[in-house]
């Protein structure tokens, strides 16, 4: 039974952090840009934001998750506009740039951001709060340790796909020289300023209240 909704966990970590957003191409850029652990922590961060809110999920904090979506039009908002800043940096960043300044000393950076932004979106309690359902949490009869197990298993989840998108990209980095890497932070930063607009739209009406 442990082995079970910990597989249940694992299965969901990674089916939600799968899909391609600006986490994603943040992770194959600076995958490219500075290597595997600089990718890989930006996954990482993802994935340490993605077990808070399926714990939070999970257990039922109510008052966690009730000021969370009572707030998010501020939050995506907040959100937004780091993703344009974001976007704009690396569309700007050259790779000698990034050689010099990001590789060594913005590991910390890399996962800090990462982290911010996938908790910048509290509608994940909900996506967690449903797929929980729908996989039986509530058959957990109340054992924590159970329910403990399933967000490990989500965290697990989620960090085993950071590490294959990060480890596949890095297998490709050589391929891609300077004028490639200027070309990838340029498309990048824009997609990433997209997604920031996105979400400024998300809520038109709210905003401007």
């Amino acid at each position: 039974m442990d082995l079970f909704f910990f597989t249940k966990g694992v299965l969901l970590g990674f089916s939600i952090a799968a899909p391609v957003g600006p986490i994603g191409v943040l992770c194959i850029r600076r995958t490219l840009a500075n290597g595997l652990l600089n990718g890989f922590l930006s996954g990482l961060g993802a994935a340490t934001a993605d077990g808070i809110y399926g714990l939070i999920a999970a257990f039922g904090v109510t008052v966690i998750s009730t000021f969370l979506l009572d707030n998010q039009v501020y939050l995506h908002l907040i959100g937004g506009l780091f993703l344009l800043r974001l976007g704009y940096i690396t569309f700007q960043t050259t790779p000698v740039e990034i050689a010099s300044k990001e590789e060594d000393k913005n590991r910390l950076g890399s996962y800090a951001s990462a982290f911010f932004l996938t908790l910048t979106n509290p509608m994940t309690i909900m996506s967690f709060v449903a797929v929980f359902s729908g996989l039986g949490v509530a058959t957990t009869g109340g054992d924590y340790m159970l329910a403990a197990l399933l967000v490990l298993g989500v965290f697990v989840g989620s960090m085993l796909w950071w590490l294959i998108l990060s480890g596949t990209v890095n297998v490709l980095r050589g391929k891609f020289d300077s004028q490639r890497l200027k070309w990838i932070n340029q498309v990048s930063g824009f997609v990433i300023a997209c997604f920031g607009i996105a979400s400024l739209m998300s809520y038109p009406f709210y905003i401007f209240m």
